[in-house]
């Protein structure tokens, strides 16, 4: 398991959590796929990497879209923002997935996935979702609590 659904960090929204939490399961899927490919390069399992990643891919389009539809109705001032971070994580997701497909170089893909991605998710949801979350929440930034 490459992330411990306890330890990920939550935000003043339930649907966002809940999704958040899904996210989790589909990438610690991916993330085993992977670490199976790497000890038996086949055909099967490359397929099944393909089908898990084009999973999340679609998983991850409805989560920014929805996402962005709340930020948009609620008039949140960082959407701008929030969503240029969305729109370069999705473009960095096909670049990935791209190198793979030409490639079928797991390390690009496996370093991606349980490295950068991983890391990304955990600052993204304690820095972005959060103060949008809170946002969403109450109609207040974190940063004007004082």
């Amino acid at each position: 398991m490459l992330i411990d659904k306890a330890k990920l960090p939550l935000v003043d929204m339930e649907n966002m959590n809940e999704v958040h939490l899904e996210d989790v399961d589909i990438i610690n899927d991916l993330s085993d796929l992977l670490d199976k490919y790497a000890k038996n390069e086949d055909e099967k399992s490359f397929q099944s990497i393909n089908k898990q990643y084009e999973k999340w891919f679609a998983h991850t389009i409805e989560h920014f879209a929805n996402e962005e539809k709340m930020m948009q109705e609620k008039g949140f001032f960082a959407y701008e923002m929030h969503k240029g971070e969305h729109m370069n994580t999705l473009a960095r997701m096909q670049f990935v997935y791209e190198e793979w497909l030409g490639t079928k170089d797991i390390i690009i893909l496996k370093d991606y996935v349980q490295h950068e991605c991983l890391a990304w998710l955990v600052n993204h949801i304690q820095t972005m979702d959060t103060v949008t979350a809170r946002f969403l929440k109450t109609g207040i930034s974190p940063c004007h609590a004082y």
